[in-house]
């Protein structure tokens, strides 16, 4: 009978890990695209491709603000220049520069607290109706998405890049995948990813789950 309590025990313990890794592997940018693409569709325009190199790109525009989140809007607003795309954030994701597309629009907030994909979309990234605009546009075919907080907390970055280049021929990466960086997510990079807190809650999980374990073990 101890025995089988016992088994029951390592299974309960070994379900609750994987349920909470399975949310580490969520990726938020990825999230952000499928909310968009969504909001897209249901306004009868067509779903955007998700380009993994124009993720990775929107990945370095955030980092280009160095966790400055007064430089993001208002009146202290700035941008990294349009040279950088070809100069530092296509370098630094293995994107050929020759590939490169014309960016028809961007998406960029920033606040101290994290948000959800949907509420960060729906609350923090469309604002006004310059926003729909740019979300409704019919010159987009492509997007990427990025997610960042700093050194695993806040401030948190959220941007989104569109483009007209074309699907899979645009934004190449010279190994087939852009290069992953750290601390930040960013959309297509089949990469375990997590936007806030969870991963540190994975973590502590495991310390928890044998604890217990030990004290059954002493218990039995």
């Amino acid at each position: 009978m101890a025995q089988w309590f016992l088994l029951l025990c390592i299974f309960f313990i070994s379900a609750s890990a994987s349920n909470f890794q399975t949310k580490v592997t969520d990726n938020p940018a990825d999230e952000l695209v499928a909310v968009l693409n969504s909001n897209r569709t249901g306004n009868k325009l067509s779903s955007l491709y998700s380009n993994p190199g124009l993720a990775c790109l929107a990945l370095q525009y955030i980092k280009a603000y160095q966790g400055e989140c007064s430089a993001v809007g208002g009146p202290d607003a700035k941008k990294p220049a349009e040279s950088e795309f070809a100069e530092t954030f296509a370098p630094n994701c293995d994107v050929k520069a020759s590939s490169l597309a014309q960016i028809t629009g961007r998406f960029l907030a920033c606040q101290s607290k994290y948000a959800e994909p949907s509420e960060a979309f729906n609350n923090i990234l469309i604002r006004n109706s310059k926003s729909l605009d740019i979300l409704n546009s019919k010159n987009h075919t492509e997007v990427g998405a990025a997610v960042s907080g700093s050194d695993g907390g806040g401030p948190y970055f959220w941007c989104i890049l569109f483009s007209n280049g074309k699907p899979k021929s645009s934004f190449v990466t010279e190994g087939g995948e852009p290069k992953v960086t750290r601390p930040g997510c960013f959309s297509g990079a089949n990469d375990q990813c997590n936007g806030a807190n969870t991963l540190s809650r994975t973590i502590h999980l495991w310390p928890m789950a044998l604890g217990s374990f030990v004290a059954l073990l002493y218990a039995l």
